[in-house]
């Protein structure tokens, strides 16, 4: 019989949880911290064992994330950001670079990291993911965190 083993939404035992949040696109990754917030809230995390770093802009969040991994303080961290394309390509390059950052992130530390940085062809596109009618991408990074956060307990490991 094949065993399914799955992590659940819940807090994470003695540990601190981390949001790293970008301060540029503030309309959207406010309402994206304020999802995550309220997805902990929600499940019994204390505010107090919450943290939120705020860096200037998505490009940045990922040297934030790396020194927040390495205090060995946290269960998880929830990376929010928002970057809406402009007229020129630069929204790829920040966008693939936070991307890539964030993934070795997690890999390097052995912590759950969750992506909520959103790309988007326009600040209507942004604000819909961040509580409008496609949800908020900032609560379902919260859930992922924790998730992962659990299974990786589950399975001994420990970062």
């Amino acid at each position: 019989m094949v065993q399914t083993i799955e992590g659940l939404a819940r807090p994470p035992g003695d540990k601190r949880l981390g949001i790293v949040a970008s301060r540029f696109n503030s309309l959207v990754v406010d309402a994206l911290v304020n999802g995550a917030l309220d997805t902990f809230r929600r499940l019994g995390i204390e505010p107090g064992r919450v943290d939120v770093i705020r860096v200037p802009g998505a490009f940045e969040i990922p040297l934030a994330a790396q020194a927040l991994a390495r205090t060995g303080r946290y269960a998880g961290l929830v990376c929010l950001g928002a970057v809406i394309q402009g007229e020129t390509d630069h929204h790829d390059a920040v966008t693939s670079a936070a991307t890539q950052g964030v993934a070795r992130v997690m890999l390097e530390s052995g912590i759950p990291v969750s992506h909520g940085i959103l790309a988007c062809a326009t600040l209507e596109q942004a604000l819909q993911r961040a509580g409008g009618k496609m949800g908020n991408k900032g609560h379902e990074a919260a859930q992922v965190v924790l998730e992962m956060a659990d299974l990786i307990s589950i399975l001994g490991v420990r970062p």
